[in-house]
Order: C-alpha cells, then structure tokens, then sequence
C-alpha cells in the first residue's frame, strides 16, 4: 500500500500527461511517414503534402516546446521525494507517457486492419 501512496500521484500525473502527448506523437509520426520515410521508400508520401519541410518544422517545433515545457516541471514536482533514483523515474514516466499512444496505435492497427 506503501508504494501506491508513493507512485499513485506520479502515475496518475504522467498519463494524464500521456493522453496529451498523442497530439505532438501524432503529428511526428504523420512527418515521419510523409518525409524521411518516404525517402527511404519505406512508405509513400501523402500526394497533397507538396509544401516541404518548413510547415512542419514551424508546427511540430512549438508543439513540442509546449508539450515538454509541461511534462517537465509537472513530472519534477510528481516524482516521489525518497527512495526512488531519478533515472529509474524518468524512464518508468517516459513508458507511461508514451503508453496512450501505443495502445490507440496498436487498436487503430487492430480495428483497421
């Protein structure tokens, strides 16, 4: 019970936070797959993303500034005070953050096919 008094806020905080992250994992993934790679002949590129680079470095670069000028601080002031190494924290908050977006992209894949 101890360990859930310790973890249960930071747990909570960071996938509250990782519902967030969808957008700015989203968008990444989308640029990824329209630009490097497609270049690499990995995927195809989306035939009316003729624009180039700079629209998407203009809106990921601040999308992400603004995601992590929040997980930050938020995941500083949730991590437990003793008994917990902050490399081990940050690598347990980084999985939940990135955990909402695993499980829409693997229902996506299930459900589309």
């Amino acid at each position: 019970m101890e360990a859930v008094r310790r973890w249960g806020p930071s747990v909570a905080a960071h996938l509250i936070l990782g519902v967030v992250a969808v957008v700015p994992l989203w968008l990444t993934m989308m640029f990824a797959a329209n630009h490097p790679l497609a270049e690499l002949g990995l995927t195809s590129r989306e035939p009316t993303d003729n624009d180039g680079m700079l629209p998407w470095a203009m809106l990921l670069v601040p999308v992400w500034a603004a995601f992590l000028a929040l997980w930050l601080p938020v995941g500083s002031l949730a991590r437990p005070e003793e008994g917990v190494r902050k490399r081990r924290y940050w690598t347990v908050s980084s999985a939940l953050v990135l955990s909402p977006m695993v499980f829409l992209t693997t229902l996506f894949v299930l459900l589309d096919g």
